[in-house]
């Protein structure tokens, strides 16, 4: 699954152009390196996201299409 779906489906990052954005300014590393929005990302894979002066680190948990509100957090966990 292409990064900012994935961010918009896990609700990391509300809105897919945000997420757009936020990948092309370099503020989204996967595995440690700097990733475009079209990078692909599956399980086990480690997002570090950083909003202003907050960083926040995440485990891929699973990758779906479309999930809940509610099991959208079950997508990911904190690290």
């Amino acid at each position: 699954m292409r990064l900012d779906k994935y961010l918009k489906v896990s609700r990391l990052i509300k809105r897919r152009p945000v997420a757009n954005e936020a990948c092309d300014a370099g503020r989204v590393t996967v595995n440690g390196k700097v990733a475009k929005a079209s990078a692909n990302v599956k399980e086990g894979d480690v997002l570090e996201i950083q909003f202003g002066t907050k960083t926040v680190k995440v485990e891929i948990l699973s990758v779906a299409e479309t999930v809940k509100k509610e099991e959208a957090k079950e997508l990911f966990k904190y690290l």
